[in-house]
């Protein structure tokens, strides 16, 4: 499972969204998530990745930014596989 999946699982999850509006350019305010919904997601895309998401992430719009962190912040504290 890709990473836009495990992001999309966990988002099914919190609230109540048709999987087909989870699209990559799709906002977070677009799908309904309110600002405590998008701090509840942090935590549980850091406990899904075993990461660690720092505070001074501010660009995370889009579920493709949310890829994108993710993915990054992966390589850097994992290591590249």
């Amino acid at each position: 499972m890709d990473t836009l999946q495990r992001i999309k699982k966990i988002v099914l999850e919190k609230i109540d969204a048709r999987e087909d509006k989870l699209t990559p350019d799709a906002s977070l305010d677009s799908i309904g998530l309110d600002s405590l919904d998008k701090v509840e997601l942090m935590f549980s895309l850091e406990e899904e990745f075993k990461i660690k998401i720092p505070d001074r992430e501010v660009t995370i719009v889009t579920i493709q930014d949310v890829v994108s962190v993710i993915d990054k912040l992966v390589a850097e504290q994992h290591g590249a596989v």
